[in-house]
């Protein structure tokens, strides 16, 4: 179910400029990463989940309450590109955003590992670029955001390091290629883990190998934005 802005954000609005576009949807769409443990109701404490989807549509929210930003997680937990696919239609074209960001691909990866049929890099590209092409075609005016799949060499992906690695990069390319081609906003995570472990040891950024820490979703977050300026949300 769509939820609609809280009356908080719509009380302190004031006029906005006639120039900066008002109302605008942005959906998170994805894994666990971008569930967040969120709630299925319209409870505001946690329907944006815990993760980078709540730091940047709070901190957005914030900053620009004149702008009547509606912001709606779907992310589920689980999650791969044919999983997307099935719900697609209610969870993302039915709510016609604005924006649409996009994680997707660890559980693709891991399913690949695990031995299951129809999950390599080939079958990933060709299932995503399906997805992008019934959003365009059904949303044409939709601001695409691609965010690159990612992991570090810490917890459980250390048992099998160089596969992760290797088929996690497969898949970050294969995004990137995805957001070149429908002239997507593509935001490139692994490079930005890989950076901060200058900063800190890799189970500081993400516990388990796969999923942020608080630190991590911050970096996500940080990131998004910095990505997303061309998209006239700040």
């Amino acid at each position: 179910m769509a939820a609609e802005i809280p009356t908080f954000v719509k009380a302190g609005a004031g006029p906005a400029d006639n120039k900066t576009p008002t109302d605008l949807k942005i959906l998170f769409q994805g894994d666990s990463i971008t569930d967040g443990n969120r709630t299925r109701d319209n409870d505001w404490n946690h329907i944006m989940g815990h993760g980078y989807a709540y730091l940047i549509s709070s901190r957005l929210w914030f900053d620009n309450p004149e702008r009547k930003f509606h912001f709606f997680n779907r992310g589920v937990s689980g999650n791969k590109v044919v999983d997307l696919a099935k719900r697609w239609q209610t969870d993302t074209l039915d709510i016609e955003s604005d924006v649409l960001s996009i994680l997707v691909g660890v559980n693709d990866v891991l399913a690949m590992l695990r031995g299951h049929e129809g999950f390599t890099a080939d079958n990933f590209e060709t299932d995503y670029r399906n997805l992008l092409k019934q959003t365009t075609e059904a949303l044409p005016n939709v601001k695409l955001v691609i965010g690159e799949p990612f992991v570090l060499h810490v917890a459980k992906v250390n048992k099998m390091w160089d596969q992760w690695r290797t088929e996690t990069g497969k898949r970050a390319e294969v995004a990137k290629q995805l957001a070149s081609e429908f002239n997507a906003v593509f935001v490139p995570y692994q490079q930005a883990f890989n950076n901060a472990l200058k900063k800190a040891p890799a189970d500081y950024w993400i516990w388990d190998g796969v999923h942020p820490m608080p630190a991590g979703h911050e970096l996500m977050a940080r990131e998004w934005l910095k990505a997303t300026k061309g998209l006239g949300l700040v």
